[in-house]
């Protein structure tokens, strides 16, 4: 897709918050290890509708927790 004079080019933007699919790509983990620790409240998420989803500094704040 080719941009034209009518359609200003956007800047890219961090979301807020993503799926936990997404998160656990942006992490480098599993689904399996992201959603086992939703599950066990180690890492807090969102649901809206029937959306889950985790803020971006919720799963970096939780990273961090477990660095050496």
């Amino acid at each position: 897709m080719t941009l034209t004079a009518h359609e200003p080019k956007r800047p890219t933007q961090r979301p807020f918050a993503v799926s936990p699919d997404e998160g656990a790509r942006l992490a480098g983990l599993g689904r399996t290890t992201v959603y086992a620790a939703i599950r066990s409240g180690a890492l807090a998420s969102l649901k809206i509708g029937r959306r889950r989803l985790i803020r971006i500094d919720v799963l970096e704040a939780w990273l961090q927790a477990h660095e050496r």
